[in-house]
């Protein structure tokens, strides 16, 4: 008789924690965008220790009179130290150090759910050591010396560790969505579903292809020529910049077909409208990078922006399918019910 009120507070604490833990990754993603920018990211040209130390210094004095010929035999002939790149690059580290220890607290509080749903502390766990293999890939990135490449593979690879905390967490939200039918829903829906995750998906990678240049260009002519970067940009930038356009409209569509079918008021409609508030930070961050120059505080805005999108993308389609499936679950049993004494009959 206590199994069931244990399980519950089970799911409530994972729930808590997860969503806190995925705050964080969140935040951590702005941070390390926001260091990207700034510059800061070789702000500690080694790795896990900061000019040789766990401790980075505070002033270049603290630091030995080569030093900078020391680095340069290693690769980074540009290395000069500056307290504020070297701090920001080290407080980056230490949140990212913080994530992982949330990401380990959440896998411990998912243990209590293997026999509920084993798939819940599959994904944690999985997070969790997706974790440890993004930390040496952030070694290859400072080794590489900020290679455009290499700075992607660590962006895909944060995106593939919130997409498995959300499954984690959609998993053990199936009874909340159960709650919440999805008969009357518009036919329509799944087919427009897919239509927007595609197009997010191209968004994001002509996204992608559009960061990695101007990462290319940030080196040929430097900070200082930042107004001059669109014009150095290639077609796909043109196309990703009207693109987002379409991909607005095509979510407003959605949630129309949702406002009509189930209401204001559903899970999957409210979900949809923060989708489209997102859609909008994203168009009006990268508007501001388009017209106004490549201003370097708004390029973490649209990054996450577009994190969050494919978050809550991915969110929505989990719910729908988890909504979906307790209907399909009651029809089967309902029927099984009617057509058991049936069969019993005709026996008879």
């Amino acid at each position: 008789m206590t199994t069931q009120p244990a399980t519950d507070e089970s799911l409530r604490r994972f729930r808590g924690l997860a969503t806190l833990t995925l705050a964080a990754v969140y935040f951590l993603i702005l941070v390390g965008a926001s260091v990207r920018a700034s510059g800061a990211g070789m702000g500690c040209p080694d790795w896990p220790t900061c000019f040789g130390q766990w401790v980075p210094p505070t002033a270049e004095s603290q630091l030995p009179a080569n030093y900078q010929e020391v680095y340069a035999e290693l690769g980074y002939r540009d290395t000069r130290f500056n307290v504020v790149k070297t701090w920001t690059e080290y407080l980056n580290r230490l949140l990212g150090v913080t994530i992982g220890l949330l990401i380990f607290a959440t896998a411990c509080v998912s243990m209590p759910l293997r026999r509920l749903d084993v798939s819940i502390t599959t994904a944690s766990v999985m997070a969790f050591l997706m974790v440890g293999f993004q930390g040496w890939l952030g070694s290859r990135v400072v080794s590489s010396n900020l290679q455009p490449g290499m700075i992607t593979l660590h962006m895909l690879m944060a995106l593939a560790i919130v997409a498995t905390l959300l499954f984690a967490l959609a998993q053990s939200r199936r009874q909340i969505m159960a709650t919440q039918p999805v008969l009357a829903i518009d036919p329509r829906f799944k087919k427009w579903l897919y239509i927007v995750l595609g197009m997010t998906i191209m968004q994001v990678a002509m996204g992608t292809q559009v960061r990695e240049m101007t990462d290319l260009i940030q080196d040929a002519q430097g900070d200082e020529l930042r107004s001059s970067w669109i014009e150095a940009m290639p077609w796909f930038f043109y196309v990703h910049r009207s693109f987002s356009a379409l991909v607005l409209f095509a979510n407003l569509w959605l949630a129309r077909l949702l406002v009509n079918s189930l209401g204001w008021l559903h899970s999957l409609t409210r979900l949809t409208f923060a989708m489209i508030a997102v859609i909008g930070l994203s168009v009006i961050s990268g508007a501001t990078l388009g017209h106004l120059g490549m201003p370097a505080f708004v390029q973490p805005t649209h990054l996450l922006a577009a994190t969050l999108l494919f978050g809550l993308q991915f969110l929505i389609w989990m719910s729908y399918r988890h909504s979906r499936d307790s209907v399909l679950l009651a029809s089967s049993e309902a029927t099984h019910r009617v057509v058991k004494p049936v069969q019993i009959a005709t026996a008879t």
